[in-house]
């Protein structure tokens, strides 16, 4: 549309023109998303893995050398998670059915107890609309959609390669493009710098999360520690909410394990490590302006699930940061960065 055109149309027809294309772009990488996907996890990795890279160039190492170590060292670890995780995977998938039979079991006794001191529930009822079960057969669908991505793993790897090549001259492609002592190449490289603290912060946060939580199962004794310490580290990424979804599969688990007790201890353990690290150390590493409201986290889940599936919901939250970022470096966005935000402003 040519610019004289638009800018002649009222504030209202430009608002629905710009809704349209939003439409439009959402339905595109929906319809997209088995390219896009890998493309995204590719980035995710690229962002974690190229201060390593950074930091390798350090002791003179050739940028080819500390590429190719450290592409090594994700291959390494790929390949340690999927052997340690692939057999719990699959034993968890076949005892799937006898688990969520346990848990419906579970839930109609806790109903009788209720109705035994008199107070009638309508159990049955409850149970059919809200089938506990399917919180396992969910887990299950998240876990083994993971894994059908992590199955482009050489294209992905390929990416991560270019990824890191290109990022070594690209701040110097941005200077060559804004001058060197412009405001857009500086808005540039303080975006790139925000955006590489918060992921580094995020996934040294979520890694520690996920160790401590496979540690307190362990010593429960829960079935498929790694498995749910694994699913703790990915939703980590998600604050809040993600511990609540990472912690419902072995709180249930425990419950159809070994009863009440264990229950109660596995959801304390989460509730301890969630606020600990979660709501009390990330924070103060963070600082302000790097983080997001609880109604935000929540919409982008559901948002960024809808269109690109489990992968999407890991990566909801980043994503949704990462345009916060940008909009907060940006005079005209910077007022939506302000209501996305998690921090309370007073008089």
């Amino acid at each position: 549309m040519p610019k004289d055109l638009y800018t002649g149309l009222s504030h209202i027809q430009q608002v629905l023109f710009n809704l349209a294309a939003l439409v439009i772009v959402v339905a595109g990488m929906r319809a997209s998303s088995d390219i896009l996907v890998p493309f995204l996890l590719a980035i995710f990795i690229t962002v974690i893995a190229n201060p390593l890279v950074i930091k390798l160039r350090s002791y003179s190492i050739p940028i080819i050398g500390a590429i190719v170590l450290v592409i090594f060292g994700i291959i390494a670890i790929g390949i340690g998670v999927t052997s340690l995780l692939g057999t719990s995977l699959n034993d968890f998938s076949d005892n799937l059915p006898q688990y969520k039979e346990m848990v419906n079991n579970s839930a109609t006794n806790f109903f009788k107890f209720f109705e035994e001191l008199g107070l009638h529930l309508s159990g049955s009822v409850i149970i059919e609309k809200f089938d506990p079960g399917a919180v396992m057969s969910l887990t299950s669908s998240i876990l083994s959609g993971l894994g059908g991505v992590l199955s482009n793993g050489l294209l992905i790897l390929l990416m991560v390669v270019f990824m890191l090549l290109e990022a070594t001259i690209f701040k110097y492609k941005v200077r060559h493009i804004f001058g060197t002592k412009s405001d857009g190449a500086n808005q540039v490289d303080s975006f790139s710098s925000t955006v590489n603290r918060y992921m580094l912060i995020k996934t040294g946060t979520s890694l520690a999360t996920g160790i401590i939580a496979t540690i307190w199962l362990v010593i429960l004794g829960v079935d498929y520690p790694l498995l749910w310490g694994f699913l703790t580290f990915l939703f980590n990424y998600v604050p809040t909410i993600g511990s609540i979804i990472a912690a419902v599969p072995p709180v249930l688990l425990a419950l159809i394990q070994f009863g009440a007790v264990s229950s109660l201890l596995t959801a304390a353990g989460y509730l301890f490590i969630n606020i600990t690290i979660g709501s009390i150390l990330e924070p103060r590493i963070l600082g302000n302006g790097l983080g997001l409201s609880t109604l935000v986290v929540f919409l982008s889940l559901l948002f960024w699930g809808w269109v690109f599936g489990p992968v999407g919901m890991v990566l909801s939250v980043p994503l949704t940061m990462i345009i916060k970022i940008a909009l907060s470096k940006s005079e005209t966005g910077e007022w939506i960065s302000a209501l996305m935000d998690a921090q309370t402003f007073q008089k």
